[in-house]
């Protein structure tokens, strides 16, 4: 098996390395990885400067290639010009903070999964949701049989799993769900703040509000003790909205003369 392992949170990650430990024995294990932390930078590509590249050193047994670029361009990079073969799959993480809701579309752990999905292959997005005295062991436990099993499934195209992970001791988590996707919105702060030329700038903060509510969805999983897992699609065309938007378009074709 053929291994590329990506993420947002930089070559210094602990997930990084519990997740790379989890998955060597799989088989070839490539790690590409932003040289600093890339936390909410979406699907966002380098294009109008260079991409650097360096080896480092992860610990005693692997190594990774540190990107000057995005989660996005690192994955791209690895299938497009460094990797021989291309992986059978990628798994972005292990992330420190969680995934869910109004996340995904800032995540650069999600993007660097679905960045695969664009390339066809398969692909596993996981988080463990916590900021502090975070053991990653469970998850990247979670990992590495998620990434065997996605290779013997017949799997839809172009979707990608998110996994998020509980933090608690594996004993206290309660199961595996399947989820789609919930609301956790981000209440955002800016802080207005003087530079020393007197000038201003703006320090942007914020806390998230769950709705822990509604069954079913990735947000309340977590709160209840339970490992999400989201299939997502590269597909966002929306088919309520498109019926929604009919009188509309009859309109505009109307006010067109078409």
């Amino acid at each position: 098996m053929r291994i590329l392992i990506s993420n947002d949170d930089g070559v210094h990650a602990h997930g990084l390395r519990a997740l790379v430990h989890a998955v060597a024995p799989l088989g070839e294990v490539t790690v590409i990885v932003p040289d600093r932390p890339r936390s909410a930078c979406s699907h966002s590509v380098t294009l109008h400067k260079p991409l650097r590249v360096e080896e480092v050193a992860l610990d005693g047994q692997h190594t990774a290639l540190t990107c000057s670029g995005t989660p996005s361009d690192c994955v791209a990079l690895g299938i497009e010009a460094i990797m021989p073969v291309r992986p059978d799959v990628v798994i972005s993480g292990i992330n420190l903070g969680p995934n869910i809701g109004d996340d995904v579309s800032y995540s650069g752990t999600i993007a660097a999964a679905m960045e695969a999905a664009i390339f066809g292959l398969k692909s596993i997005a996981i988080s463990v949701c916590g900021s502090e005295g975070v053991d990653f062991a469970y998850a990247a436990q979670l990992a590495r049989q998620t990434a065997e099993l996605l290779l013997a499934t017949d799997f839809p195209p172009e979707t990608i799993l998110n996994l998020n992970v509980p933090n608690l001791p594996a004993d206290e988590i309660v199961g595996l769900e399947i989820t789609r996707q919930g609301r956790r919105r981000w209440r955002d702060q800016f802080e207005k703040r003087a530079d020393m030329r007197g000038g201003h700038y703006y320090w942007r903060g914020g806390v998230p509000e769950d709705d822990p509510d509604e069954p079913g969805t990735d947000v309340w999983a977590i709160h209840h003790k339970r490992v999400s897992i989201t299939p997502l699609s590269l597909q966002w065309s929306h088919g309520a909205g498109m019926a929604a938007i009919e009188d509309l378009v009859k309109r505009l074709r109307r006010d067109r003369g078409a």
